[in-house]
């Protein structure tokens, strides 16, 4: 996933960083913030890979996607986010043009992994709802981390195709920023790449996901015709999975969309329309903060989680049996 792509003469049009014009108040509630930030989305994560390594319960197929995305979204919280902050905050780019280089590539990278994750945890529950028993008959741990190693050595391939082939503009950098210029033809292909495919797997699936939840829950319902003394239990779960169906969908699209949207559009019209340095990294770290909120979309709603938190701060983890413990019921 690309860095805006930016008019390189105008880029170049200054030479220093500009001075700040805030108070001393603000830019201490601005590192407060991102530190934040920042720390949410490095713990929140993190809870999740000690969740999935330690307790046995959740070495399943479906939690080694959730493992994979964990990491993607842990290495950008901690790698990624904190020098993007820094450099909006600052205005400038104070640190080296290796590093610069490194940013670019690492967020390349790590991005395009996270949104495959997504995609791959759409279609994983998509086979597991439609097709339980081929599903559990055949899909194991094992085949999962096949997957898992593939869209990781795919991403990183995807990366190195896309910086070695990018024609003549790649990363131009001038004093005091740090920027990744894509040529037109692959701004499109990231655009596609990385975008319009991915969201276009997850709201099939997930529509897919939903139609199957409702018909479930009308068949729930025809049976409630021949168990009246049940109805009420029966109507109700039916009623609960279906809600919870529609607000997994809903919030997994929603939030995608909101947080890649906009970078993508400015990516398509970056060489049209004219945008601000700040505007241009403030939709680049909107992009990130899908990485901050994924946990609480595939985690944080679910029992499971909260049960695996809780072991976690009160220190049982470090229990001999603790890897053992039912946290699933």
């Amino acid at each position: 996933m690309n860095q805006m792509e930016l008019n390189q003469s105008d880029h170049c049009g200054h030479s220093s960083c500009p001075e700040r014009s805030i108070s001393v108040t603000v830019y201490i509630l601005l590192y407060v913030c991102a530190a934040a930030v920042v720390l949410l989305t490095v713990c929140g994560n993190l809870l999740i890979m000690i969740s999935v390594f330690h307790f046995k319960q959740l070495h399943t197929p479906t939690n080694t996607l959730v493992l994979s995305l964990a990491v993607s979204d842990f290495l950008i919280g901690g790698f990624v986010m904190l020098p993007t902050f820094i450099w909006m905050i600052e205005s400038c780019w104070i640190f080296t043009p290796g590093y610069c280089i490194c940013l670019m590539i690492t967020s390349l990278f790590l991005v395009n992994l996270s949104i495959y994750n997504v995609a791959l945890v759409s279609v994983d529950r998509y086979l597991a709802l439609s097709n339980p028993f081929f599903y559990t008959n055949t899909v194991t741990r094992r085949q999962m981390c096949i997957v898992v190693y593939s869209n990781w050595c795919l991403s990183i391939v995807y990366s190195s195709v896309l910086c070695y082939f990018n024609g003549n503009l790649g990363f131009v950098m001038c004093p005091g920023e740090c920027f990744f210029f894509l040529n037109n033809v692959w701004t499109v292909i990231d655009l596609v790449h990385s975008f319009i495919f991915p969201l276009s797997i997850i709201i099939i699936l997930y529509t897919g996901v939903f139609v199957i939840a409702r018909k479930h829950a009308t068949a729930i319902r025809e049976l409630n015709n021949y168990t009246r003394n049940k109805t009420q239990k029966i109507t109700s779960h039916s009623m609960k999975s279906e809600r919870k169906a529609a607000k997994v969908l809903g919030i997994l699209v929603s939030v995608f969309l909101v947080c890649l949207l906009p970078y993508f559009i400015y990516s398509l019209l970056g060489g049209v329309i004219d945008v601000q340095r700040e505007n241009i990294l403030k939709v680049f770290i909107m992009a990130h903060l899908n990485s901050t909120i994924n946990p609480f979309i595939y985690a944080l709603f679910y029992p499971w989680f909260r049960r695996c938190i809780k072991i976690i701060i009160t220190l049982q983890i470090f229990q001999t049996s603790s890897a053992l413990m039912n946290v699933l019921s």
